[in-house]
């Protein structure tokens, strides 16, 4: 946990930023960057070093709510179309959320919405938890085992099996918005075989939609590639009406919490990794002859870092950790055992 004394310099609240399917939407962070239970081969920030399943007061409610608050305070009404928890890691292992939640819903009328992996949704707690946002959108990448260990690389304690148990059990006491995400990926789970194993899981979810994306930002992996148009074809197709693409969106980035354009750059690229002519537009304060300058300090400062995808340069945190392969895991036994995150910490395993 982060006390009260570490959090100068802490900013929780980020934008609004546009969203490809919420609009312009205030985002929340209430977890430090990759503390996750999930190590996402597509992960536009980087592998997770240390996968963690325990849920506790990463940052205090208090600073979150107080920044919230000052936040919708400088933006006029129609500024703001959703305020959204999204996190630089897994925003459900903070503890607090549910009250989170809640107290933001008191502060305004505006739409509360949470992006989740969905991974603990097979606990009651974090169901009821979440039951009070006006939307919900899980993550579901996967029909098989087999696919799910090999795409988002979960924490020892998590299974598909649970996976699915989660979201069915949401689905039948929430009335709200369920949106599903699928991240599709070229050769993976866009074959026609990996697809018909997920509309079997949707079919079983039932979620109010169903928005297929594609990796867009530099993911974790080399070796990842977006599915093609063709495999999106496929994807509606086989995965049916509740289908929709939802494509890229670019748009201004709010950066009025920012006094500097040093802090500005690292505000996007830790949670939004970059490429130089966005962040010039985004940072439309300051020249881009500034924002160049500005990046040029942070990598010699050790701080910022440009990673390659698809043959496009991307800027990101420094705290990033990406891998650099030519190919792909082959499938079968071997390759996935071999992509196994590590054991859990003595203290994970007491929290099973």
């Amino acid at each position: 946990m982060v006390t009260r004394s570490q959090t100068k310099g802490i900013q929780t609240v980020f934008g609004p930023v546009p969203s490809r399917r919420l609009g312009q939407s205030l985002g929340i962070d209430p977890i430090p960057l990759k503390t996750c239970n999930w190590n996402c081969v597509y992960c536009q920030l980087g592998r997770t070093g240390h996968l963690v399943n325990e849920r506790r007061e990463w940052v205090p409610e208090t600073l979150i709510l107080e920044q919230v608050e000052a936040a919708l305070d400088r933006h006029k009404p129609g500024e703001i179309d959703w305020v959204t928890f999204v996190g630089s890691g897994e925003p459900t292992l903070h503890s607090g959320l549910g009250r989170l939640i809640r107290s933001v819903k008191e502060m305004t009328s505006i739409p509360v919405a949470i992006i989740t992996n969905g991974a603990l949704l097979y606990r009651s707690e974090v169901r009821k938890e979440l039951a009070a946002a006006d939307a919900v959108l899980p993550s579901l990448d996967a029909g098989s085992e087999d696919l799910y260990r090999l795409i988002n690389r979960p924490h020892t304690q998590l299974t598909f099996e649970r996976q699915m148990e989660g979201l069915i059990a949401f689905r039948k006491m929430y009335g709200a918005r369920l949106w599903l995400e699928i991240m599709l990926l070229e050769g993976v789970n866009d074959t026609e075989a990996a697809l018909k194993d997920l509309a079997g899981a949707v079919s079983r979810i039932r979620p109010d939609a169903v928005h297929l994306d594609v990796p867009s930002r530099p993911p974790a992996e080399s070796w990842v590639r977006p599915a093609s148009e063709e495999g999106l074809m496929r994807a509606e197709a086989i995965l049916g009406d509740a289908a929709q693409i939802v494509h890229p969106v670019e748009g201004s980035f709010d950066l009025g919490g920012y006094d500097n354009v040093i802090d500005a750059v690292v505000g996007i690229i830790t949670r939004h990794p970059m490429r130089s002519d966005q962040l010039e537009r985004s940072l439309a304060r300051w020249t881009p002859g500034q924002v160049r300058e500005a990046l040029a300090q942070l990598e010699a400062d050790g701080r910022a870092q440009v990673i390659e995808r698809y043959g496009v340069r991307f800027w990101s945190t420094v705290g990033a950790r990406y891998v650099e392969r030519e190919r792909g895991p082959a499938y079968g036994k071997k390759s996935l055992e071999a992509m196994q995150p590590e054991e859990p910490s003595n203290e994970d395993r007491s929290n099973r």
